[in-house]
């Protein structure tokens, strides 16, 4: 008892010292002070939300049949899940990728987003890019030139979203099935979707805006266009998904879901 009694009454003197020691600083330091240590709270405690609200969804996109879904299998488990049908509704799931289910440490699970790619449903993607992190767009590198005027329409769209183009979402065109042997590499297919987009891009400058559904346009005006030149990073890789090979489209996914 006697030394709760001596602890309170040390506390009190300092408490009562502490209030002398204000009372001698002049007002407005005083109130300088405190206003820095209110401002010094408020930006430690943004920085935190901000660490916290971090996106970490990555959206799969890209016309029907190119591989979304086995993509999705394989980040999460590993497997092809061979014979699925087209998918009709998005397949969604938060885990850690499969390559990194036997790494110790701190790693942050991923909240991946298979959008269908059906040109009804595309609509959906809509609902999933303003919490996006990244967008992987698959491309089926082995029936690639069938539907290539299809596919460069899709990313045209995409690119030029308000959602992608102020937030600078990250694109990686992701060229799967390159495991066989007549899938088209990377570089032509490069080259072919910025020709494509170029013609795109000419035909559109031409129709009133009005007629226009994209949000914003691509290029620099009398210049041929490139992904270099667009607002957010737009890189190209490969994977073949029923392989399993999708070391690329991992290292996009960690490299903006940290």
């Amino acid at each position: 008892m006697e030394g709760i009694e001596q602890w309170k009454t040390e506390a009190q003197q300092w408490l009562q010292q502490g209030i002398e020691y204000a009372h001698q600083i002049p007002p407005t330091q005083l109130y300088a002070a405190v206003a820095v240590l209110l401002f010094t709270t408020l930006l430690l405690l943004t920085i935190r939300l901000l660490k916290r609200t971090k996106s970490n969804t990555i959206v799969l996109s890209g016309l029907s049949g190119s591989g979304k879904t086995v993509l999705f299998y394989q980040l999460r488990d590993g497997s092809s899940h061979q014979g699925t049908v087209t998918s009709m509704e998005p397949n969604e799931g938060t885990f850690l990728l499969h390559s990194e289910s036997a790494k110790k440490g701190n790693i942050k699970p991923v909240h991946v987003v298979d959008v269908p790619g059906h040109s009804r449903l595309r609509p959906k993607l809509d609902e999933f890019l303003p919490q996006a992190a990244g967008i992987v767009f698959v491309v089926d590198a082995l029936e690639f030139l069938p539907n290539l005027s299809a596919v460069t329409e899709y990313l045209y769209d995409i690119l030029t979203k308000a959602s992608v183009v102020k937030r600078k979402l990250p694109v990686l065109i992701c060229c799967n099935k390159t495991d066989k042997v007549t899938a088209h590499t990377k570089e032509f297919i490069r080259k072919q979707l910025e020709k494509e987009i170029e013609k795109l891009r000419v035909s559109r400058s031409g129709v009133s805006d009005a007629d226009i559904a994209n949000d914003y346009t691509l290029g620099i005006p009398g210049e041929v266009f490139s992904f270099s030149q667009c607002i957010n990073k737009v890189t190209i890789g490969e994977a073949s998904g029923l392989t399993g090979e999708i070391s690329q489209v991992e290292e996009f996914i960690r490299a903006h879901v940290k």
